[in-house]
């Protein structure tokens, strides 16, 4: 009997460390927030507000979630079940700027790849995620600093997924910083393999002395669930150290959210990802992995081509 009573404390315990907590992300308008992405802090587990502001995230009381969405101040707050999370304007501080009239005569394209290059791809597991690609200013630059077109490769197995393009001004310890733009992009593709071009003319965005970094954010929602099986076969399993039953394949569910968005091999180190709460930088593949390819010795840069003007 006493052994059933600890079992019984021992479940309620657990319960109540961690359950679902519902809440509202809402401006100081009280309007809803949508696709706002949600970090348990110093976890990996997070997701994504819908449109009408809701999120469901499995916390205790004593979390502390993090807000961040694009035009909005960052928030470390805790969430009890149903409560509103209010989000702050974000106020732009005042940078030196140079006025230059737009003429938009010539134009530039940077960063360009071939479509055949690209055999890997960046996406998002359970939770937000965000890989920025560092933008370095150069004298070509500084005649046409003006950004007009972005283009990337998706490859999409839902119907259709959304994606956020944001820019972030450069830290003073090199990496992305606060947003450099307020404006919301939000992207959607459609299912397949795809070139996606953006038009960011009316963004006005234009690349500072220093830099700038892009980046895509996932988000977690419904829209962006792919559910899969793969199979490792024998051979793959032994590869990877595994025990394996050689008569028999492994399957195994798998889910991640879309879209899948191309790399190019590159032996720089011009990308981030933001996980855990912080930027890392992602470093080059160890020449002694166990899982060698072409990219084996180098990084998988996020391969974006920019269309500038003058």
């Amino acid at each position: 009997m006493k052994e059933k009573r600890y079992l019984v404390l021992l479940f309620l315990t657990c319960f109540s460390i961690t359950a679902q907590i519902k809440g509202f992300v809402v401006d100081d308008k009280n309007q809803p927030i949508p696709y706002v992405n949600i970090w348990l802090e110093n976890e990996n587990i997070g997701t994504t507000s819908n449109e009408d502001g809701t999120f469901n995230i499995d916390a205790n009381a004593d979390t502390v979630l993090v807000f961040s969405a694009v035009g909005y101040e960052s928030l470390k707050t805790k969430v009890a079940a149903g409560q509103n999370v209010v989000l702050q304007i974000a106020v732009q501080q005042l940078k030196e700027v140079f006025v230059r009239t737009r003429t938009e005569k010539e134009k530039i394209e940077i960063n360009k790849y071939n479509n055949k290059e690209i055999t890997s791809f960046h996406f998002a597991n359970n939770r937000p995620t965000i890989i920025a690609k560092y933008i370095q200013n150069s004298a070509v630059i500084e005649e046409h600093p003006f950004l007009k077109k972005i283009t990337f490769l998706s490859n999409c197995q839902t119907p259709t997924a959304k994606i956020k393009i944001r820019f972030y001004n450069v830290a003073v310890d090199g990496n992305p910083g606060e947003d450099y733009s307020t404006d919301h992009v939000i992207v959607s593709v459609k299912k397949g393999k795809r070139s996606v071009t953006i038009d960011l003319s009316d963004k006005n965005i234009s690349i500072p002395k220093e830099g700038l970094f892009l980046a895509f954010e996932w988000m977690i929602i419904d829209e962006n669930k792919y559910t899969y099986n793969y199979t490792f076969d024998s051979n793959n399993v032994k590869q990877i150290g595994a025990l394996y039953d050689p008569k028999k394949k492994i399957y195994t569910d798998g889910q991640d959210y879309q879209p899948y968005i191309g790399t190019v091999r590159s032996d720089e180190f011009s990308t981030w990802h933001f996980i855990g709460g912080k930027w890392n930088k992602i470093i080059k593949r160890p020449e002694n992995s166990n899982s060698k390819n072409r990219y084996t010795g180098n990084t998988g840069d996020l391969a974006v081509k920019l269309t500038l003007t003058n």
